[in-house]
């Protein structure tokens, strides 16, 4: 029977980008979190009903709900006190998912932000209680394992979709829009990198349940894919490495830096291109919290994207010279209200959260979907890339 009601969401996962807690505010451009704040709006909206997030360490979750409630409380009609939270908070509970997962309803929501190699076993729960699945890049770290989750997801009929918010992003959308204008495809550069602090946030799987090519070049090796899609595919990918800062801050083995060098080939004419995505954690503190850029040349043009700098700087005595994007993420107050709902990080939820009410209300199909949106049936070429590309 179709539904009308809004969907519940259970968020998995209580990190940095879900909440903005690292053990305190997190240092970066999300101190806020993301995933909860934007939950809590679309709630707000009336596009999602019940609300709740599950980690492991119940003795976290009182510190996490008080960041909450100070960060997000400010904002005018938002509630942090509407999230439930698991597993309680004097139990430490590695598969509190699990009972988490069992208080959804056949046609929820779920949203996984955990560690990597956590994400299969999440995902393939709520597909089983017919709950549709959103996972942060990577989705999982094998073909695989992709192709299991997309086959499990089209069995129940659910969607499963990875969160990759460039794809919203108004210049990446352009410019890929554009690309296809360009001819067969030649060469493209991605370069993204993140601050060597955020080692020490990441320092209970950075090295070990994954590494930095998974964690960032994820990002454009999925927009690439995007741009090629049913023009050209990958065939043999190189990997190479630099290590040196990562291992002394963690005491252990961990790459500071990844490349992926990638063959493709053109399915129209046979033309050889190939690409070079480019990841690291042990950059300076700058300007940005994270570099990003990218080159791409066709044959009949080229396309070269700054994403971290989009002409917009901010300078004051406590946090310095800085260039702010509020495309991606606009958690300043306005007036008193949260104002962030045209964000790329913003829409990239929303999509989601609205395709789920759609097929739960029978007005869309999951073929569509996987026109629209980056479903685990449209993006297996980016799994294996990356799969491909550990050193």
């Amino acid at each position: 029977m179709a539904s009308s009601t809004p969907p519940g969401v259970l968020m998995l996962g209580t990190g940095e980008y879900t909440t903005g807690w690292v053990g305190k505010a997190a240092d970066s451009d999300k101190s806020t979190g993301v995933v909860a704040l934007v939950c809590l709006d679309l709630r707000r909206r009336g596009k999602i009903g019940r609300l709740a997030m599950c980690g492991t360490n119940g003795p976290k979750l009182p510190a996490i709900r008080a960041h909450m409630r100070q960060a997000l409380g400010v904002y005018e009609g938002i509630d942090p006190s509407a999230v439930e939270t698991f597993p309680a908070d004097d139990v430490v509970d590695r598969e509190a998912y699990k009972g988490a997962v069992a208080t959804l309803k056949k046609g929820d929501a779920a949203i996984i932000f955990t560690p990597d190699d956590t994400h299969f076993d999440i995902a393939m729960a709520c597909i089983a209680k017919g709950v549709h699945v959103m996972i942060t890049k990577p989705p999982v770290k094998t073909l695989d394992e992709h192709n299991a989750l997309a086959a499990a997801a089209r069995e129940a009929g659910v969607l499963c979709v990875i969160e990759v918010h460039k794809r919203f992003d108004p210049i990446y959308r352009d410019a890929r829009d554009r690309i296809q204008q360009l001819g067969s495809f030649s060469f493209f550069q991605a370069y993204m990198s993140q601050p060597k602090h955020q080692l020490d946030t990441f320092k209970a799987w950075a090295g070990r349940s994954s590494d930095i090519s998974y964690y960032l070049n994820s990002h454009h090796v999925d927009f690439h894919e995007w741009c090629c899609a049913g023009k050209a595919r990958p065939e043999r990918v190189v990997a190479l490495c630099s290590t040196g800062v990562a291992e002394k801050r963690l005491g252990r083995p961990c790459e500071d830096t990844i490349s992926l060098s990638v063959s493709w080939r053109t399915l129209a004419d046979g033309a050889l291109g190939h690409a070079l995505y480019t990841s690291s954690w042990v950059a300076p503190k700058a300007d940005v919290h994270s570099q990003q850029r990218w080159f791409y040349m066709g044959q009949k043009g080229e396309v070269t994207v700054d994403q971290a700098h989009r002409g917009y700087s901010v300078c004051t005595d406590e946090g310095g010279f800085g260039s702010v994007n509020p495309l991606f993420w606009k958690p300043t107050p306005s007036d008193g209200k949260f104002v962030g709902q045209a964000c790329y990080g913003y829409v990239s939820f929303e999509a989601f959260v609205d395709a789920a009410a759609a097929l739960n209300a029978k007005t869309t199909s999951l073929a569509a979907c996987d026109r629209d949106l980056p479903t685990l049936n449209t993006t297996a070429g980016a799994t294996a890339i990356l799969e491909a590309g550990r050193p």
